[in-house]
Formats: C-alpha cells, sequence, structure tokens
C-alpha cells in the first residue's frame, strides 16, 4: 500500500475534483467485495458508529468517514437515517471540519434531545504549529431543515489537569434532569480511564471527576466509552489499548468490552466484575449503543481495527458496521441478538435436517454469498464439530467445536487474503453452555455469528473468492444431528 503524504491525508473533501471522487465511488461499486446488507462507506475508509439516536421517529446513524482512501486523515461524520435500522437513506457528510476547533478532524461522539431537538456532541482534534494535538468537546445543533448549527465554542475547552489530549468520544446520557457526558482519557501516568462531566443547560458542564473502577492498569488509553442501565444493572463499556494477551482473550490490537455492576455518579464509584469482551471474533470495535422504537438497547460497532490493513485498501475503501443488535440482561450475564427487524431482508428459504460425521465432508445443497444461516444441534455426539462456509477448492471459512471443553473456534485461514498484522489466524471462546444453536449471518466479506441466542458473538471480515459459495459439514470423530435453515439475504 501506498504512503500518504501528511497533506493528501488532510485534503478537504468540498476541493477535491468531482471526477475524482466518482472514480473512487466507482472502485467500490465494482468491488468483488462490497457489501450487501451492512453499511459502508461511498469511498474510502469508514470507523467509528457515531450519533446513534431515534429521534422525531426515524433512526440517525453516522460514522467516521475520510472519503479519498484507505487511511485515517481529515475525518467527517457521513450520515444516514432509517425507519426500521434495516434501509438506509444516505445523506452525505452531516458534520464538517470547517472551525477553530475541529480544523483537523471532527472525531467521535453522540446524539442527544435536549428541548425537543437533536444534539450531537463529539470531540474536536485541533493541530498547532508544531503538529501537536489538541481536544476539545463541541455541540452541534440539528436545525429544523436538517443544517447543523455549531456552538461558537467548546462545551469543554480542554483535558482536565492530569489528563493528557487523549481525550475524546464523549456519550451524553440524561439521569431526571441532568445531563452527563463521559468521556475517554488517558492521565498524565499513561493509564486508561474514564471521566464524568455533568450539565442541565448543555452549555455549562461541569467537571465531576474520574470513574473509579478496579481496573486502575488496564491499557494506556480507554476510547469511545458508554455508559446506560439495563434490566437493572450498569453497563460500562469502553475500548481498552495497550491490553497484552491472556489465553484465549484479547488478542485483538485493541479490545472492545464492557464491565457490569452498579455506578454510583454521586461518588464516581463502580462496584463491578470483570472486564469481558463484547465479541469474540477479530474485527470488532468503537461499539455505540441507543434506545430502539421499541425501548430496546442496540448496540453498533465498526466492523474493524485501528493500525490494520484490509485487502479492500488497495481499492482505496475499507471497513463497515456491523449488523445491530438488541442487548439483555439474562440470568446477570449479557446477551446479544441480530434485530429481528432483519428477517425483513430475508427470502429463498431452505430447511434441511441430516447427519455430520467423522467419514465426510457433507456438502449440502444450498450455496451463496449472503445469507442467515441457523444450524440447530439437535443430538451432538462427537469430539469435534466442523461447519465449513465460503467454501470452494481454494477457500473455507472454517467454525469449530470442541464438545468437551465446550470451545467454539472461528477460522479464517482459508479464507482469502487476511489482514495484517494480525495475530493468528483463529479466535477462541469458552461457551457458558454446550453448543446448541448458531445463527449466521454472511455478507460478501463478513461472517457474523451469534451463538447459543446471543450468549457469545463471533465477527469477522473474510475475503474469499467469488466462487466460494459452499457449505460443508464434519466432524473428528462421533456424528451429530442437524438442523439448516438458511435464508438468502436482499440487499438493505
Amino acid at each position: 500500500m501506498r504512503e500518504w503524504t501528511r497533506d493528501e491525508r488532510y485534503q478537504r473533501f468540498e476541493e477535491v475534483p468531482q471526477d475524482k471522487l466518482e472514480a473512487l465511488r466507482a472502485q467500490v461499486q465494482h468491488s468483488n467485495y462490497k457489501q450487501v446488507f451492512h453499511i459502508q462507506p461511498e469511498s474510502g475508509l469508514l470507523n467509528d458508529p457515531n450519533g446513534l439516536i431515534y429521534f422525531n421517529g426515524e433512526y440517525h446513524i453516522s460514522h467516521q468517514w475520510f472519503p479519498l482512501g484507505a487511511v485515517h486523515g481529515l475525518k467527517y461524520w457521513y450520515n444516514y437515517t432509517s425507519e426500521d435500522l434495516v434501509h438506509f437513506e444516505p445523506h452525505g457528510p452531516i458534520l464538517k471540519p470547517d472551525t477553530k476547533n475541529d480544523s483537523h478532524g471532527v472525531y467521535s461522539g453522540s446524539a442527544f434531545e435536549y428541548d425537543n431537538h437533536l444534539y450531537y456532541m463529539y470531540t474536536g482534534n485541533a493541530r498547532d504549529g508544531e503538529w501537536q494535538r489538541h481536544a476539545s468537546q463541541l455541540i452541534a445543533k440539528v436545525n429544523q431543515d436538517k443544517t447543523i448549527s455549531k456552538f461558537p465554542k467548546p462545551v469543554i475547552s480542554q483535558p482536565p489537569e492530569g489528563y493528557t489530549e487523549h481525550f475524546r468520544d464523549p456519550k451524553v446520557f440524561k439521569k431526571e434532569d441532568t445531563y452527563y457526558a463521559i468521556i475517554g482519557a488517558q492521565n498524565i501516568h499513561q493509564n486508561g480511564r474514564v471521566v464524568l462531566y455533568r450539565s442541565t443547560d448543555i452549555v455549562h458542564w461541569q467537571f465531576m471527576g474520574e470513574i473509579e473502577t478496579k481496573l486502575t492498569e488496564f491499557g494506556y488509553m480507554w476510547e469511545c466509552p458508554d455508559y446506560f442501565n439495563l434490566d437493572g444493572f450498569d453497563i460500562l463499556m469502553f475500548c481498552p489499548q495497550g491490553i497484552e494477551p491472556d489465553g484465549d482473550k484479547f488478542n485483538n490490537i485493541y479490545q472492545a468490552g464492557y464491565i457490569i455492576g452498579q455506578l454510583d455518579v454521586d461518588n464516581l464509584t463502580m462496584n463491578h466484575a470483570d472486564f469481558n469482551e463484547l465479541d469474540n471474533g477479530f474485527d470488532f470495535y468503537a461499539p455505540q449503543s441507543f434506545i430502539d422504537a421499541q425501548g430496546q438497547r442496540v448496540l453498533i460497532g465498526w466492523m474493524g481495527l485501528p493500525d490494520v490493513n484490509y485487502p479492500t485498501d488497495e481499492e482505496n475503501w475499507a471497513h463497515c458496521l456491523t449488523i445491530p443488535r438488541v442487548l439483555s440482561i439474562e440470568d446477570g450475564k449479557l446477551k446479544q441478538r441480530p434485530i429481528k427487524a432483519l428477517q425483513q431482508l430475508r427470502f429463498n428459504e431452505e430447511t434441511a435436517l441430516g447427519y455430520a460425521n467423522k467419514y465426510t465432508r457433507q456438502l449440502h445443497p444450498y450455496e451463496g454469498k449472503q445469507y442467515e444461516l441457523i444450524i440447530d444441534v439437535l443430538e451432538n455426539e462427537t469430539t469435534e464439530l466442523y461447519f465449513e462456509l465460503r467454501s470452494s477448492r481454494r477457500n473455507s471459512t472454517l467454525i469449530k467445536y470442541n464438545k468437551r471443553e465446550q470451545k467454539l473456534t472461528l477460522d479464517r485461514n482459508e479464507s482469502g487474503p487476511l489482514p495484517n498484522p494480525v495475530e493468528g489466524t483463529s479466535r477462541s471462546t469458552i461457551l457458558d453452555t454446550p453448543l446448541s444453536q448458531l445463527q449466521i449471518f454472511i455478507d460478501t466479506s463478513s461472517i457474523e455469528i451469534f451463538c447459543n441466542d446471543g450468549e457469545r458473538v463471533m465477527t469477522a471480515r473474510i475475503f474469499p473468492d467469488e466462487d466460494a459459495t459452499g457449505i460443508k459439514t464434519s466432524t473428528e470423530s462421533g456424528q451429530a444431528y442437524l438442523k439448516f435453515t438458511k435464508y438468502e439475504l436482499k440487499e438493505g
């Protein structure tokens, strides 16, 4: 991949010739890896989901966007609206780096409602003459005609004393008549932290302090924090950078996860259980949650990672967002399920019953590149059970289940070109209960696996050949009785 100069990274989208922009869009449209039912960039690089909210009868979804290539450069927010979180109408860049305080990038933030209007709070990135970063927190109002009015100055002009300029990604939430903003931070000892501000008028914000957790030395920066109460439990989500691998845990370059317990907002303390990863696959980061029209807590993540190169980089585009997931707490544990509205995309249902055994790699009669596959494990007398998806003579994405260990493994060693640098070609997780079901969403260049009705999720980008469409099953020993239900999925 070619090297980008600083000037190239900080070109303004508005100043780029139209024919160049059309050429970039054409590369995406003609890509063999173009997704069908996921949000992906019209050109360039997509990353963090931003400003997610259900407001005045429609969903507002934005994402970080650098339009000119698959690198992190001058960031905008690219916006969509939706009535159902399945079909999305694009509106282009809604927040632009056009003021002194966000001159070098409109970074991540959140949406909230105040006085019957929609607002965004986000991090403005500015650089001085020595190229030193200056982070501030800004607010923009969405007017009735959909135009944006930014507050004339930052509502939080600088990090509090004791913290570095790694100070970003505000998530606003409301308790009674008070608004709070939780912000990802790094202290001067280079430890990741989250801090809290509050306001009653969204103009004047008071620094409350740092939320005290048990995780005193847990990475050098905590990005993209989120807080919410779910089914009587407080959830604090964040993305710690600089965590060392621990067996099957924390094997990606950066992690995304949560702690669950009770947060005392007034005393800034959280009593919580261990940090858990939200996704046990390869490509998941910077999640953000919101409340949908039915009052459910919904989560969307970036299906990608910082500082990793992907095969589509050569085509000047990269990444997508995950499908929306509904969160719940059941038996004290967090579950994630795909939103039911995705069933609108289903067509051409196929169902089959059969045995998997060690003697043959059973090739199922149906195939495809964009589908939902539900595998019910009705009986399992195997040592290891194998499912091969997007399979051909050259390619295969392997899901392996070890019955004795209750370990589920996703292996993309033969899935086609691989992102790099990535440690290893497989990711594993230990299930709480024996494998009973896999609900799998396959798009042109991705896989999302929901295990045991949302007990675990494993997400990855895969880049197989166009003829890799087969589905196979087999075992190491013994046999399993399985039910397959497959739906082709149309464009969202």
